[in-house]
């Protein structure tokens, strides 16, 4: 165990060195892996902020459960006990006829409602389930309609319907583009860690000639692509900062015109791990393939 780290830190110094011997190609590398990854990790990042500014403009979708006219107390009771009992409910509230009917009198229909000899209006549950899968509220509301003394249930998830199916839309492009920006990255690597082969052909004939095994050899151009991935997805994080930056103040202010109050948030600890993570990857199945087309013929 003790000799794997000793070879894999070796390697590590070795690409490390040849990274710091060519700092122009390497501040180069970096920028081309930065400026690409931060476009889709900028693009998932948008499409988070706007999903959070969409529920706070639109405000938490609810499900209404409107009782019979004859419902009593103890009908009243049951359903609560129910909904009390259900998991996928956030929250719920009872509304009885005589509120709804003062909050229509306050809504300006006071003398409209005036002349009513009686109330017409049902006593009401206002559900908030958790989360905002329409499965869930579709599953929720069928569920709620045959339940006794329930008359009507109205769904309030067309809104959210539209929201799922934009985000899908967005995550979709945006797989698609870090997809082709990833195959476009590994060829940049590719290409990079095929001039280093070239270039150190007669010390790699030397080190076989001395005896070096091909997992020796190809160790640190493993190493050299993985570290220029890192370098990369730091730079990708950067991009992506500096645009949060640039662009928090002009949300905020769209957001305070819908009356909601709303500050765009960068990239957390786990976003930032993935995207170098990712770019790591990239630079290391990119130095893999050319390792193992070009090395043989070293």
């Amino acid at each position: 165990m003790m000799n794997w780290f000793y070879l894999h830190g070796r390697a590590i110094l070795h690409a490390l060195r040849r990274l710091a011997g060519q700092p122009l190609g390497t501040l180069l590398s970096a920028l081309v892996v930065g400026i690409a990854l931060s476009l889709p990790g900028g693009g998932y990042l948008l499409l988070d902020n706007v999903a959070s500014l969409a529920r706070g403009v639109s405000g938490t979708p609810e499900i209404s459960l409107f009782l019979d006219k004859d419902a009593g107390a103890a009908d009243v009771e049951l359903i609560g006990k129910r909904l009390k009992a259900e998991p996928a409910l956030a929250s719920y509230r009872y509304v009885p006829r005589d509120e709804a009917l003062r909050q229509l009198q306050r809504g300006g229909l006071g003398d409209v409602l005036g002349e009513l000899t009686s109330n017409p209006l049902p006593d009401a549950f206002v559900v908030a389930p958790r989360g905002e899968d329409p499965v869930v509220f579709e599953r929720l509301a069928a569920a709620m309609k045959e339940w006794p003394k329930v008359a009507h249930v109205q769904l309030d998830s067309v809104w959210v319907k539209r929201l799922h199916a934009l985000l899908g839309l967005g995550r979709s492009a945006v797989t698609m583009l870090a997809g082709l920006l990833g195959f476009a990255l590994v060829i940049v690597t590719f290409n990079t860690i095929r001039l280093q082969i070239l270039t150190q052909r007669q010390e790699i004939e030397v080190s076989r000639l001395l005896g070096a095994t091909d997992p020796f050899i190809r160790r640190p151009f493993y190493w050299f692509g993985s570290l220029q991935g890192v370098l990369g997805g730091l730079v990708a994080l950067g991009t992506v900062w500096l645009g949060v930056q640039a662009l928090a103040a002009p949300v905020a202010a769209l957001a305070e015109t819908y009356g909601a109050v709303f500050t765009l948030s960068g990239p957390g600890l786990p976003e930032s791990a993935a995207i170098v993570a990712f770019a790591a990857f990239l630079g290391w199945l990119g130095a893999a393939l050319s390792v193992r087309r070009h090395l043989a013929g070293a």
